[in-house]
């Protein structure tokens, strides 16, 4: 199973509107989303140049990452995010409206088959150094040719296009207990999808979001909706009644999951009213 921790709020949008929104990563709680892989591998192309002595070529490929940094939204990818852990603490605290909210686990198997194009489930990994990531060597090869930069520069592009899909599945190792899986979008290639994006308005801010049509990506697999649903947890601290939820499900058309509830048994305080 992966593991949705959120406020009934966002359930909501995920049951009874068959919407999942992926959001920018770069608004995540990693302050150092998508550029912490870049400039990992940045270094470490530069570190393999300085190596063999070229200098030059060390300091065009940082210039060349360094201007591609400075357009990061545009090859911002957008995402949900998942959790191996079932009924954790942390995760109930930091994204389950401190386990004043729910949980809901999907199938990974089915979420895997919802993937395709710009779509894709990524294992998050927590890690420094990128000096043995693939993505080194294609860089250094590139930059090993004795043409002029320009002319590779295409070359270099399609790469870099490949690194800022990879850079969504890597995070700071502080963040390694979240045992984080991701189904990301990419809309930056831009010939492999069609969904238009979404804004959320707030009262402090505008969010741009993609949503992700539950009953018709189920629809195209043979699914109903409610067979991509393992289990939903009503959190540790929640006032949730259970009943009231069975209910809820059933009035969305959703009667296999009133079943699938469960209540959390983490053992989190309760906050003092």
């Amino acid at each position: 199973m992966l593991y949705h921790y959120t406020d009934f709020v966002a359930f909501d949008g995920i049951i009874r509107c068959a919407e999942l929104r992926l959001n920018n990563i770069l608004n995540m709680n990693d302050a150092s989303e998508m550029r912490f892989f870049m400039n990992g591998i940045c270094r470490a192309v530069m570190e393999r140049l300085q190596a063999c002595g070229k200098e030059e070529k060390s300091r065009e490929i940082e210039k060349f990452f360094r201007k591609e940094l400075e357009e990061e939204y545009h090859y911002s990818a957008y995402a949900a995010c998942f959790s191996k852990y079932r009924d954790d603490a942390a995760q109930w605290e930091r994204y389950g409206h401190q386990g004043q909210g729910v949980c809901i686990a999907f199938h990974e198997n089915l979420m895997q088959k919802m993937t395709g194009g710009a779509v894709s489930l990524q294992t998050v990994y927590y890690q420094k150094d990128m000096r043995e990531h693939r993505l080194v060597e294609a860089f250094y090869q590139m930059m090993l040719e004795e043409a002029d930069f320009s002319e590779i520069q295409r070359e270099l592009r399609e790469v870099m296009d490949e690194a800022w899909v990879q850079s969504a599945a890597f995070k700071h190792p502080s963040f390694a207990r979240e045992k984080e899986r991701r189904l990301v979008i990419s809309p930056f290639i831009l010939n492999e999808f069609a969904v238009e994006p979404r804004y959320h308005v707030s009262e402090g801010r505008i969010k741009k979001y993609y949503p992700l049509d539950l009953n018709r990506t189920c629809g195209r697999l043979g699914l109903h909706m409610s067979e991509l649903i393992g289990e939903i947890i009503i959190g540790p601290t929640s006032s949730q009644s259970m009943p009231i939820l069975q209910d809820y499900l059933v009035d969305c058309g959703l009667n296999a999951l009133r079943d699938k509830i469960t209540m959390s048994d983490c053992p989190i305080r309760k906050p003092v009213s």
